[in-house]
């Protein structure tokens, strides 16, 4: 389950650099977040944790850090779930209150960030499931 659920959140990281290096920011924003949530989602399911069914995985995360490896990070990955779910509603919609739609609510600067952040948990993540061979959940 955990390799199924990483491979479609390698699919979102693939539509996140197209995106933001020469498409959408807004859609590499949400794509990063996808990522993000799926990546998390898989290592918690990885380490037994059945994940919440909601974008933001922090809390759960946060709860079952004894079941992490220290070099995961779990702090910081929180903290990544956190802010990319913060910005998931407005990168899809836009902010129908000041006018603006998706694209103008992000830079390309933001999208490279959230691009970076959606590597590092997606990378973090493989590499976890990956550290105990294949067949494991």
């Amino acid at each position: 389950m955990a390799r199924g659920i990483l491979s479609q959140a390698r699919r979102r990281l693939s539509t996140a650099k197209v995106e933001a290096t020469s498409g959408s920011p807004a859609y590499a924003v949400r794509a990063a977040q996808e990522c993000t949530e799926l990546s998390l989602k898989a290592a918690l399911r990885f380490v037994g944790i059945e994940y919440p069914k909601k974008h933001d995985v922090a809390g759960v995360l946060l709860l079952s850090r004894k079941r992490f490896p220290d070099w995961f990070g779990v702090e910081e990955k929180a903290r990544i779930s956190t802010w990319l779910a913060e910005r998931r509603e407005a990168a899809m919609y836009g902010d129908e209150l000041k006018g603006k739609g998706p694209d103008d609510m992000f830079t390309r600067k933001e999208a490279m960030i959230a691009l970076r952040y959606a590597s590092q948990v997606y990378r973090d993540s493989a590499r976890l499931v990956a550290s105990s061979g294949a067949g494991k959940r």
